[in-house]
């Protein structure tokens, strides 16, 4: 179970690595915005390629994929990530996906959870990661559709008939810790932004101020931070209704809602948080098979 979190839902990408080297078989999937991409592009058997595509991604590169929406339902329409995305891993419906594929949404309308079993796999995505203030909402078969996290984000109730030895959830609003700091980004070709980077980047940096030059927290800072707290609290419930098998936690300030540009570093903290969960239980012994886990 994939848990939502922005761009520290790239750990997710080295807990899928962890699992699979110590052994087990990932026989099914589910996921809340940032888990429901990482989650469906796994499905579709694309991570590598999409590891390969994020992994190179500089902040400019980030910037450039910030499609404003000029509207007042949200600062982003996402419209050019996902097109992007279905270059990389094709226009697949999620019934034909090789690993059963769950995408957790949320009805604006009703407040209800909505699950993605059927239809094409990026409605679902960008209906799962359409995160409020950031992204503008999906309109889907005539609902209004947001962010899965709002409801679910560490969606376990999709997976519970399925024939699996354990039950591995991930999280991604974990307890606050003392982060290592990031490394500075790559400066981009001539030492500065194309027009339409830098544009966004003086628009964010209008609503983001960096935490030297102001103490008082920008626009994301409070919609970042709010986010998270009612998310670990809609997450507490959720674990305490349906507990998985193992937890793995990521701390709720590994990195910013929108810090893409340090995918390496949150591959590299989930895989590490993973390998130190798993190697406390028993692992699978040559020879007699390998246990299959819902991630």
């Amino acid at each position: 179970m994939l848990g939502s979190g922005g761009a520290r839902g790239l750990a997710h990408i080295g807990v899928i690595d962890c699992i699979q080297q110590h052994g087990y078989e990932i026989r099914s999937v589910a996921g809340a915005s940032m888990g429901a991409l990482i989650g469906g592009i796994y499905a579709a058997r694309k991570l590598e390629v999409y590891r390969n595509w994020v992994c190179a991604l500089t902040r400019r590169d980030v910037l450039r994929l910030l499609d404003l929406a000029f509207v007042w339902s949200g600062l982003f329409k996402g419209e050019r990530i996902i097109d992007l995305l279905r270059q990389l891993v094709g226009d697949r419906n999620i019934e034909d996906l090789p690993i059963p594929f769950t995408a957790v949404a949320t009805d604006l309308d009703s407040g209800k959870e909505v699950w993605f079993r059927r239809g094409r796999l990026f409605d679902a995505i960008r209906a799962s990661m359409a995160i409020p203030t950031v992204f503008t909402p999906h309109e889907y078969e005539g609902r209004v559709l947001v962010d899965g996290g709002l409801t679910n984000p560490v969606p376990i109730a999709p997976t519970l008939q399925d024939l699996t030895d354990l039950i591995i959830a991930v999280n991604l609003g974990g307890k606050a810790e003392q982060m290592p700091q990031a490394a500075p980004d790559e400066a981009p070709p001539g030492g500065v932004l194309d027009q339409y980077s830098r544009a966004v980047a003086k628009f964010l940096n209008d609503i983001h101020p960096g935490e030297s030059e102001a103490p008082a927290p920008g626009l994301f800072d409070v919609a970042g931070r709010s986010l998270d707290i009612m998310q670990s609290t809609v997450a507490r419930l959720k674990l305490a209704a349906h507990a998985p098998d193992l937890l793995i936690e990521i701390p709720r300030n590994a990195c910013g809602m929108l810090e893409f540009h340090r995918a390496r570093e949150m591959i590299d903290l989930g895989f590490r948080r993973t390998a130190a969960v798993l190697e406390a239980i028993p692992q699978p012994q040559p020879g007699r098979g390998t246990g299959s886990s819902r991630a």
